[in-house]
């Protein structure tokens, strides 16, 4: 039970200030993962890859999955089915509640200046909310430190194939404008080439 209630809170606070999608909700997962053995930090770039290879929206599919594996790493209770859905669900009731509220309010506000600097101050929040999924993603992805703390060897610090694979493919993606699932398919299979089996 301690784990459905620390997944109802933990999800409805993401929910309610993970503003700007679902990299936004990245911050916070890391800190759930700090806070919590039930989520190692190690398997959020999978899931990420997961998420966002899979139908809907990001955040979703993450607070799903982290519900279904709630207490698989300390051997309690397993979130299971009804773990992932309380996690959905708390991800997005605040979204919901807001949505409800502020298409009560809109008429009133749309015009108020006040609202229009909220805007204005919640935008640079977004983008460092984002830009810190982004790093955190890259390094967990292109860098290797754990491998470079054993070795304290500069050459062990970066993975290279990583790095090739991420310039590539941000080139590609650049130059031709292409489907998400063309970067998408390509990329699985290069990792399950260079990873093996």
């Amino acid at each position: 039970m301690t784990v459905y209630l620390t997944l109802i809170f933990e999800f409805f606070k993401t929910g309610l200030f993970a503003i700007g999608g679902g990299l936004a909700t990245l911050p916070f997962l890391y800190n759930i993962a700090d806070k919590y053995e039930w989520l190692d930090s190690s398997i959020l770039p999978d899931m990420i890859a997961v998420s966002e290879s899979t139908p809907g929206p990001i955040g979703v599919n993450m607070a799903t999955y982290c519900g279904y594996n709630a207490g698989y790493n300390v051997g309690g209770i397993i979130g299971g089915i009804f773990g992932g859905i309380l996690a959905t669900l708390a991800l997005v009731l605040p979204s919901l509640i807001i949505i409800l509220i502020v298409a009560r309010a809109l008429d009133k506000f749309k015009s108020s200046k006040l609202v229009d600097n909220g805007f204005k101050g919640l935008r640079p929040a977004v983008c460092g909310l984002i830009a810190t999924a982004a790093l955190t993603v890259f390094s967990e992805a292109c860098l290797r430190l754990d491998l470079y703390e054993k070795t304290k060897q500069i050459k062990d610090a970066v993975s290279i194939e990583a790095l090739i694979l991420f310039a590539v493919l941000f080139f590609v993606n650049k130059k031709f404008k292409l489907h998400p699932i063309c970067i998408i398919i390509p990329s699985a299979i290069i990792g399950i080439i260079i990873k093996g089996f």
